[in-house]
């Protein structure tokens, strides 16, 4: 499994269970994203966006990091560019760093890229440190997740045939519509199981913060 982390440019919080979780990862900074690199002790192996957000600092930090420049009216954002740049480098695992809270917009949009990366057949996975966010697609998921975590599952479109184990609420294939509440604020108590038979939406967990964070 070749494991790329994408460097975004929102809030980071870096725990001990994010560091586990990028062990063995191959980074790729997309613009301001590279503000993280230095919390998370790592030099990317590139570094690519527009660099309207990068900063002189940064720049001046990183230089010698290899770039590629895009213009800044364009049909990507630079996250989506660094995604295809990590596919093309043989990527099967895609952790997304940074880039859930903050703007509305945004924060979907990403939701969003994670499902379409899924549905290429590649592990997704969205974190900011105290949030996490998997894609949910027909088949069967396993989200390592500690005991308490907080688990909501958001369907973005009607879920048929849900099963849902290693919760304090377990559901057998149960519909879920969408704008139904039926499958927010779970509580994990160890490992979850995601089966789905139809429909698409997304995972969000909050894990509680160790002590050594």
């Amino acid at each position: 499994m070749s494991r790329f982390a994408i460097l975004l440019g929102g809030d980071l919080i870096v725990t001990s269970r994010l560091r586990n979780q990028l062990k063995g990862a191959r980074f790729i900074a997309a613009d301001g994203g590279m503000m993280h690199a230095a919390a998370l002790r790592v030099v990317p192996e590139l570094w690519v966006g527009d660099f309207d957000s990068s900063g002189s600092e940064l720049t001046v930090q990183y230089r010698d990091v290899p770039r590629e420049t895009f213009p800044a009216e364009k049909d990507s954002t630079d996250g989506a560019i660094a995604v295809d740049e990590a596919i093309r480098r043989g990527a099967t695992e895609i952790i997304l760093i940074g880039g859930l809270g903050g703007q509305t917009d945004h924060t979907a949009g990403l939701l969003g890229q994670g499902i379409h990366i899924a549905r290429q057949g590649l592990f997704c996975h969205l974190t900011s440190g105290a949030e996490e966010a998997w894609p949910v697609l027909p088949g069967t998921a396993l989200l390592d997740l500690p005991d308490s975590a907080r688990l909501s599952l958001i369907p973005f479109a009607d879920f048929e045939g849900l099963d849902l184990d290693g919760v304090k609420w377990p559901l057998v294939n149960r519909d879920v519509p969408v704008g139904s509440t039926l499958t927010l604020s779970n509580v994990a108590t160890g490992p979850v199981r995601i089966a789905l038979r139809v429909g698409y939406g997304v995972a969000i967990a909050y894990p509680p913060l160790s002590s050594d964070d």
